[in-house]
């Protein structure tokens, strides 16, 4: 993570796991009571969204990302308890720069209204936790070569002016 930069083109391959707004509440509220989430969040990867019915024959529906800034409420607290990366899309909060800067961690962009072609690079899918979120539950996906740009570096630089 340390050596990617704010702007950087890159293309993803490995392990990350969907999680949005209720999703997010959920998870926050485990940790704030001490709990364990569904999933070990340390060095992980949370991709912003919720994937559309999957169509026969392939692993996921389409699987674009949604607003971030839905997310900043919450981010800090998963940051401090090691995930390492978000995916989404558009402009987070000075808090959520400050905090990647903090925990070493990085913010990074998937292209917007390309879902289905995102969906392209999911190779597996398997739920994880909160079944009863539909499109929200967290899955655990594998991805190869999603290409996302750098939004935040682990220096706290952006590609966009905070919120």
């Amino acid at each position: 993570m340390a050596r990617l930069r704010a702007g950087q083109e890159i293309l993803l391959s490995g392990v990350l796991y969907t999680a949005r707004d209720q999703a997010h509440k959920k998870i926050a509220a485990l940790l704030l009571a001490g709990k364990k989430p569904p999933f070990d969040i340390k060095d992980k990867i949370v991709y912003y969204c919720g994937p559309t019915a999957t169509p026969q024959g392939r692993v996921i529906g389409a699987c674009g990302p949604t607003t971030s800034s839905r997310m900043d409420a919450f981010t800090p607290l998963l940051l401090d308890n090691g995930l390492a990366a978000m995916i989404g899309k558009g402009r987070r909060s000075k808090l959520v720069r400050e905090s990647c800067k903090k925990n070493g961690a990085v913010y990074l962009l998937a292209p917007a209204g390309c879902g289905a072609l995102l969906a392209k690079k999911i190779v597996s899918r398997k739920l994880v936790a909160f079944g009863d979120l539909g499109p929200e539950a967290v899955y655990r996906l594998e991805a190869k070569e999603l290409p996302l740009i750098v939004g935040i570096d682990t220096k706290g630089n952006a590609i966009y002016p905070d919120l």
